[in-house]
């Protein structure tokens, strides 16, 4: 099992979601609204006057199997609209109950 963390700019919320869903990854744990910025690219989300835009975070563990699939539709997304800002990571899940 990996757990994958997504955060991402509020605009791709529901396609996010519907990636999941398309690609069985049925639990996640969702972060409507944090506040970040990129390590390269893409605008600060801060919800200030300055900066007003917000982002949201999902974490989902999913079987190895479906990681790169995911990663990959992730990576399509974020490629449509850079500016944005999508980024995930991936981290093994050692025990779960």
């Amino acid at each position: 099992m990996k757990s994958i963390f997504i955060a991402f700019d509020q605009a791709h919320y529901e396609r996010i979601i519907d990636l999941l869903e398309r690609n069985n990854c049925r639990g996640f744990t969702a972060w409507e609204q944090v506040t970040g910025r990129g390590t390269r690219t893409g605008e600060p989300h801060y919800g200030s006057h300055a900066w007003p835009s917000m982002a949201s975070a999902i974490l989902t563990v999913v079987d190895d199997s479906r990681v790169d699939t995911v990663l990959a539709r992730l990576a399509d997304i974020d490629k449509e609209r850079p500016k944005l800002g999508l980024r995930a990571f991936v981290w093994n899940v050692e025990n779960a109950i």
